[in-house]
């Protein structure tokens, strides 16, 4: 916020004959940021947001002098634009419109991290499973989003420090997280950690369902309700539910082909017949059929990705339909990754001889020795593809008969000390046999009516689901979180699901709209270069620093000035069909 003289504005007439200081304060020029806000407040209000919030976090409390609503109304936008700390946020919200951020001039003072803090214990104690509910079907009806078919898959969120009282303790009568250690999927085995689930759907990838669960969950137990969850929102049984190798556990999909409903997933390496057909493929050459490909996203004018697949004749040991598929990029980036580690572990080995040498050689021991050449292999991943030796020779050492200084007479004696030499080659017979498997994975499915082509495609597009955790963890950065309650924690990531779901939104509604109108790309980059598929983030850039000023006469408000709106902005707000008059008016 800044205060100037108004440019082209004479305060004499009217003044009365006063001092010109005097006649200066009465006019005031007030600018505030705008931004992104009236983008943002046209999708919040599409799907009643701050109406479902004050109906279910009520300001129960008469002595209240900021309802919780609204404090975790300022945050929600924080979050979506600002993403300013919990303490600061009254330092962010200065600097805004207050009307954009639902509050008045006076409730400015009243934002601080107590109240907020606070806001988000009363969010903790509310029903959100059913606020969830009628936030998703109110996004399904506003936006006509197609739930046919639904990925879902997990994330960790690491927290630095202790968490003591996070053991699953009950708060107010209502039971909190469990924080602590379990699989990291950040590989930081060293923290703590809470199991973050999102299922997006295959229209846009907006985002229908979350589960906040104990750092200790383990995903299998997960997907069964998950998927009872999917199928009272969606209505039927009937959608295609993705998920990674943890939804293949033989009870979870025999209950959900019961219940009629229809799976993809990965078979695991650790089954059965996995090993099975790596080891058939060592002496027999599949007969692929061709079945999809896709440009190179890196290299346009470089080879495309090449899929091939065959179906298996024998089904997988729960009975469901098995399919190999052979992607050409898969197929090289296993055999660049071997080749990577077995470069890494040759490097960590080739350090070892120089600590051999010497009278203060660490390793005393045959068995010490081996025990550090394992831990080489072992930290790199190289043990199935370098096999290691040690050799022993008896060096001679010879030292004086007494002691003193060296001379002419001098007698020395000779003795032995015992040496170690290490080698290592390549596990040639491991080298051909995974070479032979590179670039195949297994797909099990019940759904007999779709082809393998069809299959695949539903597949791939379970990364558009990880680019939803990548934005949750690097654009809205989630960790750290500087909160040791874990209540107010729970209920920041239900906060934090609302602001993935508007974010897919809006990129969902440009990228149709862009269709629609037979956009190929909008000068979203910096130096105004294009872009095919904006994202949220650049989206918001677009409308960065765009500001309201305000002129006011003896402390009252005279006069509001818009920000002008250039030509991609004004094309923006059309393709989202969000009114000019958010920023005009």
């Amino acid at each position: 916020m800044s205060v100037v003289k108004p440019p082209g504005l004479d305060p004499v007439s009217n003044t009365g004959g006063q001092s010109p200081r005097r006649r200066q304060d009465k006019l005031r020029l007030e600018s505030r940021t705008l931004d992104a806000l009236p983008v943002i407040n046209h999708f919040l209000d599409r799907l009643g947001i701050a109406r479902l919030l004050e109906a279910r976090i009520p300001a129960l409390d008469p002595r209240c002098r900021l309802a919780p609503a609204v404090a975790l109304g300022v945050l929600l936008r924080n979050l979506l634009l600002g993403r300013a700390p919990l303490y600061s946020q009254e330092q962010w919200a200065r600097r805004l419109v207050p009307e954009q951020l639902g509050l008045s001039e006076r409730q400015l003072g009243l934002l601080n991290d107590d109240r907020v803090g606070r806001a988000l214990d009363a969010l903790f104690m509310a029903d959100r499973a059913s606020m969830l509910t009628e936030i998703v079907l109110t996004a399904l009806r506003q936006f006509k989003v197609n739930l046919a078919q639904l990925h879902n898959d997990s994330t960790t969120v690491t927290f630095s420090g202790d968490y003591p009282q996070a053991i699953g303790r009950r708060i107010l009568g209502k039971r909190a997280l469990k924080i602590c250690r379990g699989h990291n999927k950040d590989h930081r085995p060293d923290l703590k950690q809470l199991l973050f689930g999102l299922t997006v759907s295959a229209d846009g990838s907006v985002p229908v369902h979350y589960q906040a669960l104990d750092g200790n969950i383990v995903d299998v137990s997960t997907h069964l309700e998950t998927w009872r969850v999917l199928r009272a929102l969606a209505g039927r049984p009937d959608f295609l539910y993705v998920a990674d190798c943890k939804l293949c556990d033989s009870d979870t999909l025999q209950a959900i082909d019961r219940d009629r409903g229809r799976f993809i997933t990965i078979l695991p390496r650790n089954r059965r017949e996995d090993r099975s057909f790596r080891d058939w493929l060592q002496q027999h050459a599949p007969a692929w059929d061709t079945i999809a490909s896709r440009p190179n996203p890196r290299d346009l004018d470089g080879p495309p990705e090449v899929f091939r697949a065959i179906e298996s004749p024998i089904p997988c040991a729960d009975g469901f339909r098995l399919l190999w598929v052979h992607s050409s990029f898969k197929h090289e980036r296993d055999r660049r990754s071997r080749e990577q580690v077995i470069e890494q572990a040759c490097g960590s080995l080739e350090d070892l001889p120089s600590r051999l040498q010497g009278p203060r050689c660490r390793y005393k021991t045959r068995a010490s020795l081996e025990q550090a050449l394992d831990q080489v292999l072992t930290q790199a991943a190289a043990q199935r593809w370098l096999r290691c030796s040690v050799t022993e020779r008896l060096e001679p050492v010879y030292r004086q008969e007494r002691r003193g200084r060296p001379g002419s007479t001098t007698r020395y004696l000779r003795a032995t000390r015992l040496r170690f030499d290490i080698s290592w080659q390549p596990d040639q017979p491991n080298l051909q046999y995974d070479a032979r498997c590179d670039g195949i994975f297994p797909l099990v499915t019940n759904c007999r009516e779709l082809s393998m082509a069809q299959l695949l495609a539903a597949y791939n597009y379970q990364p558009m689901l990880e680019k939803r955790h990548e934005q949750f963890k690097s654009v809205h950065e989630v960790a750290p979180v500087w909160l040791k309650n874990e209540a107010r924690i729970e209920a920041l990531l239900f906060m934090y699901f609302i602001v993935l779901l508007v974010q897919a939104l809006i990129e969902r509604d440009l990228r149709l709209a862009m269709k629609a109108h037979q956009i190929d790309s909008l000068p979203l980059y910096p130096e105004q270069r294009e872009c095919r598929a904006p994202s949220t983030n650049a989206i918001f850039q677009a409308f960065r620093g765009l500001q309201q000023h305000r002129l006011y006469h003896n402390g009252a408000p005279a006069r509001i000035f818009p920000p002008a709106l250039d030509e991609l902005q004004t094309q923006l707000l059309t393709l989202l069909k969000v009114p000019v008059a958010r920023y005009t008016g």
